[in-house]
């Protein structure tokens, strides 16, 4: 049998240092994706959310602002087709009546359950989102996706899997509901470490 021809020890060197100092073949981990999501001092954009429902056979659209501050609340103002405006705190989700806030109760669409789990994922908020969902992450810092799916009794009751996908911020959430319902939430004009407005610095920054 002829002998293997040997590989010069200068050629396998440089193999393994490329291998070590390339990104793109280390591990991605959770763990890196909050550090990535909590670095700005806050976040501001636009989003479009569509709710499709199993007996409407076209979506319901809404749009707004929001403003995320991470660790500390989320400023959730809805422009289209009404104006409301909610914020999400660990003190709780509040709804302004224009003067204060008050307790949000809109149970029935599920819209302050999802907009609390916002918090977790615009918020990179990793290892609250691992006590209720199996993860799994790919792509890199540049390019992400995470899956989500429920673990808990309360979050198999909800949820199917949630899907969330960007690169330095979140661009894309989408939520599949246990009944059949689907919620993608689409994030543009997305601006970091951004001078907040009154109202904000006011409410949010607290």
């Amino acid at each position: 049998m002829p002998a293997l021809p040997e590989i010069p020890m200068k050629k396998i060197l440089t193999f393994i240092f490329l291998t070590l100092a390339s990104p793109v073949l280390w591990a991605f981990s959770t763990a890196d994706l909050a550090k990535i999501l909590q670095k700005p001092a806050n976040v501001q954009g636009q989003f479009t959310q569509e709710r499709h429902l199993k007996s409407l056979q076209k979506p319901m659209t809404a749009s707004g602002r929001f403003v995320l501050i991470p660790k500390r609340g989320l400023l959730w103002q809805m422009q289209k087709p009404f104006e409301t405006t909610l914020r999400v705190r660990s003190d709780g989700i509040m709804q302004w009546n224009g003067k204060s806030w008050t307790p949000n109760h809109a149970k029935a669409s599920g819209q302050s359950r999802q907009i609390s789990l916002f918090l977790d994922l615009l918020g990179g908020n990793t290892q609250g989102l691992e006590k209720q969902f199996d993860t799994v992450l790919n792509g890199n810092a540049g390019k992400w996706t995470l899956r989500l799916t429920p673990k808990t009794v309360l979050m198999k009751q909800i949820f199917t899997r949630i899907d969330i996908s960007g690169d330095s911020v979140v661009r894309r959430i989408e939520l599949n509901e246990k009944q059949g319902d689907k919620t993608v939430m689409l994030f543009r004009a997305v601006q970091t470490d951004r001078p907040l407005d009154g109202f904000a610095q006011q409410h949010v920054h607290l």
